[in-house]
C-alpha cells in the first residue's frame, strides 16, 4: 500500500512480514474445504496461495497522520523478543523500523500508539531492548490500552505461557514508564477519531474509527484476520478468546458496513490491506474489494 487518504487524514502502512501462513481449515475450525474453495476465484493469488491453498497474511501497523497528530495503530511482533512458543517470532530482526522511517516518520514523532488489542503480534514494537532493559520505543507517545483488555491480560499472562512474555516485555514496561493511558471503548482521541469496543477476539478489542471530509475508515485489528471472514463472517479464528462473541461482533460489523463507502483496514489482510465490503461474492454473499 503506497498510501491512501481518509478525507484529510493520510494513511500509510508499516509492514513487518507478509507471506503464506496457514491452512484455512486450521485457521478456521468451522470451515470446510468446499466452502473455502468457493472463494478461491476472487482470493487467488493475493490472499490464498494457489499452490498450497493456504491463506496469505500480512503483519502490519498503520500510520495515521492528521493536522495535529501522528498515530501508530498496532505494533506487530517486534525485534529481539523471547518467543520460544512461536519460533517464527523468536528473537527476530524484522525490517519494521526501517519501514517506519521510509514513511518519513521517526519514533520520536509518534504522538499516540493505539493497540487494538494486546495479543503478541500487536504489541511487540511498543518496546525496544536498550542496555538489557525493555523501554518504550516511542518516547513521546501516549500509549492507549483499553481498560478491560489490560485487566484481562494482567491476570491471564500469569497462566498462559504464550501471553506471558509479551505482557512482561511489551506492555508492562510502557505502564511502568508512565506512558500508558487506560481508556474505554467510546474514547475520543481527537475530532474524527474515536474507538468502538468490538469484543470477542479478545475481551477489550477495539476498532479505531477515522472520519474526515465526509469519508470514513475503520482500523479493525483482528476483528477479521482474512478476507474469507467477510463472506463467512460466522467463522471465528483459532486465536479468538471467545469464538461465540467474536462471531456475533463480526457478523454485525459486516452487515453494518456492507455496500457502504466505509474503508475497512484490518491488520492482517494481504495485498494492499484496506478496502470495502461489497456484494457479488459466491452464493450472493458479500466479499472484500481491495482499494487500488
Amino acid at each position: 500500500m503506497t498510501g491512501l487518504n481518509i478525507g484529510g487524514f493520510a494513511v500509510g502502512e508499516v509492514m513487518e512480514w507478509k507471506g503464506v501462513y496457514r491452512d484455512p481449515l486450521e485457521m478456521y475450525p468451522d470451515a470446510t474445504k468446499p466452502e473455502v474453495d468457493r472463494h478461491r476465484s476472487w482470493l487467488e493469488p493475493h490472499s490464498i496461495d494457489p499452490a498450497t491453498g493456504n491463506v496469505i497474511m500480512a503483519f502490519r501497523s498503520y500510520l495515521i497522520r492528521t493536522e495535529r497528530l501522528t498515530i501508530l495503530v498496532d505494533a506487530c511482533v517486534g525485534n529481539d523478543k523471547e518467543r520460544p512458543v512461536r519460533p517464527n517470532w523468536h528473537r527476530q530482526n524484522w525490517p519494521w523500523m526501517d519501514n517506519l522511517r521510509a514513511q518519513g516518520v521517526e519514533p520520536e514523532e509518534i504522538d499516540i500508539v493505539m493497540c487494538t488489542h494486546l495479543h503478541t503480534d500487536h504489541v511487540g514494537w511498543n518496546t525496544k531492548l536498550e542496555n538489557g532493559r525493555w523501554v518504550p520505543t516511542f518516547p513521546n507517545a501516549n500509549y492507549l490500552f483499553h481498560k478491560t483488555e489490560y485487566e484481562y491480560w494482567e491476570e491471564e499472562h500469569k497462566t498462559q505461557d504464550w501471553a506471558r512474555d509479551a505482557f512482561l516485555d511489551s506492555v508492562l514496561p510502557v505502564v511502568d514508564a508512565g506512558k500508558a493511558t487506560m481508556v474505554t471503548g467510546d474514547h475520543e482521541i481527537d475530532t474524527g477519531l474515536w474507538l468502538e469496543h468490538t469484543p470477542g477476539h479478545t475481551p477489550g478489542a477495539v476498532c479505531l474509527h477515522a472520519e474526515h471530509g465526509g469519508e470514513h475508515g475503520i482500523f479493525c485489528g483482528d476483528l477479521m484476520h482474512h478476507p474469507l471472514q467477510v463472506p463467512e463472517s460466522q467463522w471465528s479464528s483459532m486465536f479468538c478468546e471467545d469464538p461465540d462473541m467474536s462471531r456475533t461482533t463480526r457478523m454485525a460489523f459486516v452487515d453494518r458496513h456492507a455496500e457502504t463507502n466505509t474503508m475497512i483496514l484490518p491488520a492482517h489482510f494481504a495485498d494492499v490491506g484496506g478496502g470495502h465490503i461489497v456484494g457479488g461474492g459466491p452464493d450472493g454473499k458479500p466479499k472484500f474489494e481491495f482499494a487500488r
